[in-house]
Formats: structure tokens, C-alpha cells, sequence
């Protein structure tokens, strides 16, 4: 049998209201409306591809996902320092979008809903720093506003 390798390719997300879904990944994850089909799909980019991130409108009724069921916990997606991880924190903290950000010692990372309670993660990889592990050993220390903002500045002297 022939071997082989997969790697993600792109996330598929439902959603109540099409044109929200699609500002709220725009503006908070900065990714690219690509392409658009009618008021029932979105495909938007960060990465070039032609979407990294499909959105599919089910309307205003759909059921908001059941926070303790079986399923997607979160998509997570990676900035490349600790500027852009903390501007991406005050953008959304500024907008009043409630984000718990913890130090996993490997990464720092801040958890968030988008409108239709599905889990995201904006992260920054921290594992070739100084101050990085190079595992994640379980580790989720909270991390706050002082730390984050610290970080942001430190990085931007190097």
C-alpha cells in the first residue's frame, strides 16, 4: 500500500448571518474575502490560497454550538510576534470581544468566540525564544494586559 501525507487545508464554519461572519474575520483575523456565493458561502484567505476559511450561512434560527458536546474546540490561527499578538489582543479587547489570554509556555495564545459562539485561537509561537519551551508539558498561565503589552515592546527593540 502506497503511503502518503495530508495537511489542512482549510476550515468550514456555519454561521447564522452571512455578511457579520464575514466583517468579524475580516477586521479581527485580517483575512481576504475571496469569493462569494450569494448569501450562502464565503471564502476568505490569509494565506493566499483561494480560502483557508469557508463560511456557510444556515440563517438566523441555526442553534449556536453546545459549548461541552464532541467537536471543533476552536480554529487557531499564528502571528508571527509578540507586536502582532498584542495588537490583535487590544483590537479585539478594544471592540469588547471577551478573549482569555494564557502563556502555554511553547506559545501565547488568546481564546475568543466569533457572533456565532464558534471557537477561535489567535497564537504566537513562542518555542524559539529565549523564554520558549520545547514542549507544552499541560502549561496554561494566564497572561495579562502588562505582560502582553511588555512583550510587544521587547520585541519591537530587537
Amino acid at each position: 500500500m502506497q503511503s502518503y501525507r495530508t495537511s489542512l487545508g482549510h476550515a468550514h464554519l456555519r454561521v447564522r448571518d452571512l455578511d457579520r461572519a464575514v466583517e468579524f474575520y475580516t477586521r479581527f483575523l485580517k483575512l481576504e474575502l475571496i469569493e462569494r456565493l450569494g448569501g450562502q458561502f464565503a471564502f476568505l484567505s490569509g494565506s493566499g490560497a483561494h480560502h483557508d476559511l469557508a463560511l456557510q450561512a444556515l440563517g438566523a434560527a441555526a442553534p449556536k454550538p453546545p459549548r461541552f458536546a464532541t467537536g471543533l474546540q476552536h480554529v487557531a490561527f499564528e502571528v508571527a510576534d509578540h507586536g502582532a499578538f498584542a495588537a490583535a489582543f487590544h483590537e479585539l479587547d478594544g471592540a469588547g470581544v471577551p478573549v482569555a489570554a494564557v502563556d502555554h509556555g511553547i506559545s501565547w495564545a488568546m481564546y475568543f468566540a466569533d457572533p456565532d459562539g464558534n471557537g477561535l485561537e489567535i497564537f504566537w509561537d513562542t518555542r524559539r525564544e529565549s523564554h520558549g519551551a520545547c514542549s507544552w508539558a499541560g502549561r496554561a498561565e494566564p497572561l495579562t494586559v502588562d505582560r502582553i503589552d511588555a512583550g510587544s515592546m521587547s520585541s519591537a527593540l530587537s
